[in-house]
């Protein structure tokens, strides 16, 4: 039987990614010297039970610092005597920069436009041993090393499912859109670690820090693409100052001002915006000529009635998508559909009546006028169509 006469951990055995090393010996003496460094701790087990602990210092183990064991295995007072046992040692320094994912991307719903989004997210954490002996009778057991990838593996589907359950009540709970995610990381990172730390105290681990770096969506998921597109057709409809419903009407004012009979009519709503003229009074006019001209009879044939047609959905008033009966969002451009009758307040998104001047929620004008000419502005103006002044 060969005695250890130095009992230590050191070099490669003990790395920052390693929180608990066994000592390959196990037999030992009352002469053997045990050596433990800084940031470590040494705990000795026999038949099971976690006996004598050892902070920072050189020790030799004479049987009266050793009580535990001494006790155990009946050593005497004094003298050279064999004992049998294991010695565990523990790393109590930070271990930062835990790396964590998902291994594939998570199906969660888009609350503020009702899609499902694969959703990937990354980040990294920071565990600190804080019960040596918690940690070795509940996680590590007979284990000869405990480092950051076997912390890893244990504690993934705690981590994972924390992690997608929050994620996907803070889509639902706050109505953001995963084109807003990124700013909500800091907020995301904070409550996820308040849940976690339960979990990893209950092993006597210490979770320092918790932080999601990425919330990613595969940029090729066609989903993803189409709301990124409506997005930015959107916000360039914003920075130009009109919306859909206005671009249809003076594309087919431009339509119209190619039909025979029309140009005149056309030219004079020009000549009507180049003097100064009101320019909804001038397009206004321009297109009702232009219509009329249009629905005329010519080459003197007769009118024929128009045939009634059926209608068996509804038309998003943003972007003109055609969609089914009881449709809620716009499956082109996220917009909320309005029922018929009613309109929707600008602040507060409350639903109203249509003749509803202010809102009954939160009391907001629902109708903003230009303060030079009191035309009504449309939502999301930035100037006045009818003399151009800026929406202020």
């Amino acid at each position: 039987m060969d005695i250890f006469k130095v009992i230590k951990c050191d070099g490669k055995d003990c790395g920052n990614d390693v929180f608990v090393w066994k000592f390959p010996g196990e037999d030992f003496n009352t002469l053997s010297q045990l050596i433990v460094h800084e940031s470590q701790e040494a705990i000795f087990f026999k038949d099971g039970q976690a006996l004598d602990t050892f902070g920072p210092g050189r020790y030799t183990l004479h049987s009266q610092n050793i009580p535990l064991i001494r006790r155990l295995v009946n050593l005497p007072f004094n003298g050279e005597s064999p004992f049998h046992c294991e010695v565990y040692f523990i790393n109590k320094t930070v271990s930062m920069n835990i790396r964590w994912g998902t291994p594939t991307p998570l199906q969660i719903e888009d609350a503020k436009y009702r899609i499902m989004i694969p959703v990937r997210m990354f980040g990294q954490f920071a565990i600190q041993v804080a019960e040596s002996k918690k940690l070795l009778i509940k996680l590590v057991g007979t284990t000869r090393e405990f480092n950051q990838k076997t912390l890893s593996d244990c504690f993934k589907g705690i981590l994972l499912t924390n992690i997608r359950d929050y994620v996907a009540k803070m889509f639902v709970q706050k109505e953001i859109s995963i084109l807003e995610i990124q700013s909500y990381l800091k907020e995301i990172s904070n409550t996820i670690a308040d849940d976690l730390r339960a979990e990893f105290t209950e092993y006597g681990l210490e979770l320092v820090n918790f932080n999601v770096n990425e919330i990613s969506v595969p940029e090729n998921d066609p989903a993803y693409l189409e709301l990124r597109k409506a997005k930015s057709e959107r916000a360039k409809m914003d920075i130009l100052g009109y919306n859909y419903q206005q671009e249809r009407m003076f594309n087919v004012l431009d339509r119209a001002a190619s039909n025979e009979g029309t140009s005149s009519a056309v030219m004079g709503a020009g000549m009507g915006l180049g003097m100064g003229l009101n320019v909804g009074n001038a397009v206004g006019g321009a297109m009702n000529e232009a219509i009329n001209d249009n629905i005329k009879p010519q080459n003197n044939e007769q009118e024929k009635p128009e045939q009634p047609h059926e209608d068996n959905g509804i038309v998003c008033e943003n972007c003109g998508a055609k969609l089914p009966e009881g449709a809620k969002f716009c499956l082109g451009c996220g917009q909320k559909i309005v029922p018929k009758g009613k309109k929707i307040c600008p602040s507060c998104n409350a639903e109203l009546p249509e003749e509803a001047k202010f809102c009954f929620v939160c009391g907001e004008k629902l109708e903003k006028t230009c303060s030079k000419c009191g035309a009504v502005i449309q939502p999301g103006a930035k100037f006045c169509l009818e003399c151009g002044e800026k929406v202020q």
